[in-house]
């Protein structure tokens, strides 16, 4: 598959300003091992190859092992690998990415809400609608993943 187009080129301002969230959601206060999770995990949901590589790869340098990264499609069977806040974000991560289909219930909002405050989860919120922007332009114009080009370092 060959790149459609390089948004970032082509519509700087709009790139510029999902980073300013990115930036926002990066500043408050979620740790970025958390962050990084529910991003690989949201892009995997959503099928996303340049995202799923990107954020396997920020997990390596975050010090997650391969065994952890390699589970996050299936962390609800990972036992103790993945901690209570971990788990309720990945529930909360798929809830959200999956709203047209869950409607976001309030057995899913009030287990979410068990492990975060209210600032929290309105910032893992706003990441989640983050990752679901930046899949979607990664997708549509077909953003080549580094893994493709034999990098072995993250953007």
């Amino acid at each position: 598959m060959s790149e459609r187009i390089d948004y970032n080129q082509v519509a700087p301002r709009g790139a510029k300003a999902l980073g300013g969230v990115h930036l926002y959601v990066s500043q408050s206060g979620l740790s970025p091992a958390l962050l990084t999770v529910v991003y690989l995990r949201v892009s995997l949901i959503n099928g996303c190859a340049y995202c799923i590589d990107t954020h396997s790869r920020e997990l390596r340098e975050l010090g997650i092992s391969n065994e952890k990264i390699a589970l996050v499609p299936v962390w609800h069977e990972a036992g103790e690998l993945f901690d209570n806040r971990e788990r309720a974000a990945l529930a909360w991560a798929e809830t959200v990415t999956r709203i047209s289909e869950t409607g976001a219930p309030d057995s899913d909002y009030e287990a979410a809400s068990a492990h975060f405050d209210a600032k929290e989860l309105v910032d893992l919120t706003i990441a989640i609608g983050l990752m679901n922007a930046y899949n979607r332009m990664a997708i549509s114009f077909r953003a080549t993943p580094d893994a493709v080009h034999g990098h072995n370092s993250s953007r």
